[in-house]
This record gives C-alpha cells, structure tokens and sequence, in this order.
C-alpha cells in the first residue's frame, strides 16, 4: 500500500489542477471521500486549484457542494475518482479528458480503470482510506474540520453507524481521530439519521408489504407508482434499503426499484450470506454484504427472488 500512497501523492504534487469525481447516486461516502480528500488538498496545497465535480445531491450538500466546471478545466489536469468500482458509474462523464486518472475505491476490484488505483476491499468506506492516506504523509498533508467532517458522514454512512460488519477496530480509531479533528460526531449522526415525512409514510409501507419466506430471504417491489403516490423519486428509496435488516428472522433481502425506463435496480443487503455473486448474475456486483444489480423486467426480478431464496436457505444448512 505505501508505495500506491507514495505514487498518489506524487501525482498531487506534480499537477496544479485537480478534479475529483465520484460514482452516480452518491451516497454519503461518495461525497464524504470526495469532499474529504479535496479539503485535505486544498488546506495542504493552497496554490492549487481543487475541483470536486457530479451533479448537486439536495439531500447530502451539506457534507458538501460541487463545482461548476467548463471543458478546458480538464486540460493538464490530474482526475481522481473515488468509491467508485467502475468507470461507467462515474458521476460526469469528462472524467476521461484529464491528463492522468487515479482510482481510489474499496469495493472489490473486478473492472479496474485508471492510470493508478489503490482499492482496498476491507476497508469500511473509501472515507475511511481517504484518512489513511492523510494519516500517512501527516507531516506533509493537513485535516481541516471540514475535511473531518466529510470523512466522518462517509464512514457512518457505509458502516450505517457502526452497526455493519464492515466496521473494523482501525474503523473506530479513525472516527475517534475525524473527531478530534473537529467532526461534531453527534450532529452528523443525527443529520443522517434524520429523514422526510415522505420517506417515513415509505417506510410504513416497506415494512407493511415486505415478503419474508421461510429462509429468510425477503424483498419488495416499489414501482413508480408507488413511488409517485408517496412523492418521492428513485433517489429517494435509498433511505429505505436498510430497513428489512432490522426483522429478526429476515437474513438477506431485495428491494427492487422500477426506473424510468422501466427497468428495476436492485439494491441486496444481507446479514450473512454472501450476495455480490448473485448480483454479478444480473449485470450488478459489489461488497460480500452489500450489492446492486439491475433486472429487465417482472420475470428477471422472479429469478433474483428465487436465486436469493436458494442462497439463503443454503446458508443455514
């Protein structure tokens, strides 16, 4: 790892321009990775211009906003892309037209892109590596508050407040440090945690018409017009995919949400049984625990239930 450190921040030293993207749909440790590590730079670099680029999120601009960017910004420019696993997520699709491309990620590696890539699949968030990195050249490199704070709303974000089996002692020891950097760790969990009256009326009628089978295996449909009588957008269902984790007996689960192309994204969770293989059958992939997968249409979704089923039931054997 020390030597990717090493060459990352050869990179940083050598351009004057840096533009940061992350994956599409960002989640808190998307924007948390992204924002993070653009603070550190500009606190350590203040000659240089840093540029975090993708399209405003309403719901998670307080970890951070974006910039607005033309073309010519990314001639002579070294790109990096964070917490994201391959290149056709990347949020702005200009990301290509740098200079030289650098990957930093911790979802397994299986469509590398880049010039450069530091992946590292047992780390709870790419927040969490973002400290990492700071933590190594400490001498050279500053944690601004801001900074901190982005670092910390990734973390919680992708561990789910340390519930999630991705939390890991090292984990811990650098949320204590975020928060001794100036991370209100209270504020920020409760920002998080908080959600709207449209999300909370979602969430009663995830719970009322959720399927659990007898395996453990559990999902549920939302289709846009569901999503339409509770006001929402497909971006609005993420604060919903945690929820079926919470039922005692449900051990792995589907919510599959229709898009407006008609097709469904899939988001599966799971409390043990391994799921990213599944997801990889339908054009998806991810974390052992943690993956997204897309189906066709009503019989694809029938098979992914079915699939899931098999795999939990497998599992408790």
């Amino acid at each position: 790892m020390a030597d990717q450190l090493e060459a990352i921040l050869e990179q940083i030293k050598k351009y004057n321009k840096i533009i940061i993207h992350r994956h599409q749909r960002p989640d808190p440790d998307a924007i948390g990775s992204q924002i993070g590590l653009a603070e550190i730079l500009k606190a350590s670099f203040p000659y240089k211009q840093i540029y975090v680029v993708g399209k405003d999120i309403p719901g998670l601009d307080w970890i951070g906003q974006m910039d607005e960017i033309d073309g010519q910004t990314f001639d002579g420019a070294l790109v990096i892309v964070t917490d994201t696993a391959n290149a056709p997520r990347i949020d702005d699709r200009r990301f290509d037209n740098g200079d030289e491309l650098i990957k930093i990620d911790h979802h397994p590696n299986d469509k590398p892109y880049g010039d450069l890539m530091w992946v590292e699949p047992e780390a709870s968030s790419c927040s969490e590596m973002i400290y990492s990195f700071y933590q190594h050249f400490a001498k050279e490199l500053k944690m601004p508050k801001k900074a901190a704070s982005a670092l910390y709303a990734g973390i919680i974000g992708d561990t789910g407040r340390f519930l999630y089996p991705a939390t890991t002692p090292r984990t811990m020891l650098v949320a204590g440090a975020l928060m001794a950097a100036g991370a209100d760790a209270s504020a920020i969990s409760q920002r998080e945690n908080e959600i709207s009256e449209p999300v909370a009326r979602l969430s009663a009628y995830v719970y009322e018409n959720l399927t659990i089978n007898e395996s453990g295996a559990a999902y549920i449909v939302l289709d846009n017009d569901t999503l339409t009588k509770f006001g929402l957008t497909e971006a609005g269902t993420s604060a919903v995919v945690s929820l079926p984790g919470r039922i005692q007996n449900v051990l792995a689960w589907a919510i599959f949400v229709e898009q407006e192309d008609d097709h469904f994204r899939i988001r599966l969770r799971s409390k043990g049984p391994v799921i990213n293989e599944l997801a990889k059958n339908h054009d998806g992939g991810g974390h052992p625990l943690a993956s997204g997968a897309k189906a066709a249409d009503r019989a694809e979704i029938s098979q992914v239930i079915k699939e899931l089923d098999t795999l939990v039931s497998e599992y408790q054997k």
